[in-house]
């Protein structure tokens, strides 16, 4: 009989014992799901302190960095001063600019190396989403679907002008078109992939053809060797390029700008969709560079190389 009551006692002692474990379990996952999170536009503006490097706690993509001891990040070199080649440098050092030194910046706070791969501007985001790259850093503006297919940093880097896309044209058409309604018949051309293409789609609906080019620099050389008569282009961007081209005689059409709501606006880094612990890491590397003012520094350091090589 006593041992009979002690085995009934073992057995209720130990589905006590499982029932407190299911409790602490639902409660881990809740904690989990609260500690990293995306807002109600799908990014993440959270953060963590990265001061010591990747936690021990770390999940996904950021265990896998650190058992890898390096960071692969994706990127179009040839949108300055954000990413673009120095020449004058070999390997991995080539690639320069702000978006650069903060990929390092994050490698370094991570206490692994880095990679940076360079690709196509349409091919930055697919890199992070089949894997082949941990992170892409490469001017990425916020659009709803990217927001929808990859994960999304806060801003870093806010445009200076109040319009961050607009319409250039060659100065010989300055009198043709003037505004919107002018495009009805016109070749207007985007960089594919590109939040100029998006804003450009959503507000141009009449135009004789809307092509999508590859590269940054194809844009600007489709309107100067005149096959297409409008280009979509990032407005500070195109003035600085304007700016260093004197003889390539384009202009910005003052009556066509396009501009984002507020919580949409700055460059954001991704990565593959589900991977919140990685951004809270990236945001955390943001927030130091933006109280720093470093990002604006390396920003202002690389237009003057940019220029220079120009």
């Amino acid at each position: 009989m006593k041992q009979q009551a002690w085995r009934q006692k073992a057995a209720k002692l130990l589905a006590l014992l499982c029932a407190l474990a299911l409790l602490a379990t639902s409660a881990l996952a809740e904690d989990a799901e609260e500690a990293y999170v995306e807002n109600e536009w799908n990014f993440v503006d959270e953060s963590m302190d990265v001061t010591d490097g990747i936690p021990q706690d770390a999940v996904g993509v950021l265990e896998r960095i650190r058992e890898a001891g390096k960071l692969r990040v994706a990127t179009e070199p040839f949108f300055p001063p954000q990413e673009f080649i120095d020449p004058s440098r070999e390997g991995q050092e080539k690639y320069v600019g702000a978006d650069m030194e903060m990929a390092r910046l994050i490698a370094q706070r991570m206490g692994v190396e880095l990679e940076i791969v360079p690709m196509e501007f349409t091919q930055v985001l697919a890199a992070v989403s089949d894997g082949e790259c941990d992170l892409a850093i490469s001017a990425l503006s916020y659009t709803p679907g990217r927001a929808a297919a990859v994960e999304l940093s806060k801003g870093y880097y806010y445009s200076q002008s109040s319009a961050s896309v607009g319409i250039i044209i060659r100065e010989a058409g300055k009198d043709r078109i003037t505004g919107i309604n002018d495009l009805w018949d016109k070749v207007i051309v985007a960089q594919s992939g590109s939040l100029q293409e998006a804003l450009t789609a959503d507000s141009v609906t009449a135009y004789r053809e809307f092509r999508r080019l590859s590269f940054i620099q194809e844009v600007y050389q489709a309107l100067e060797d005149g096959w297409a008569d409008a280009a979509a282009v990032d407005l500070e961007t195109a003035q600085a390029y304007i700016g260093n081209h004197p003889d390539s005689r384009l202009m910005a059409v003052p009556g066509i700008q396009f501009t984002l709501e507020k919580h949409f606006q700055g460059d954001r880094v991704a990565a593959k969709k589900g991977e919140i612990q990685l951004m809270y890491f990236v945001n955390g590397v943001i927030d130091e560079l933006l109280a720093s003012g470093q990002y604006q520094a390396w920003y202002q350091e690389y237009e003057a190389l940019a220029a220079a090589l120009e």
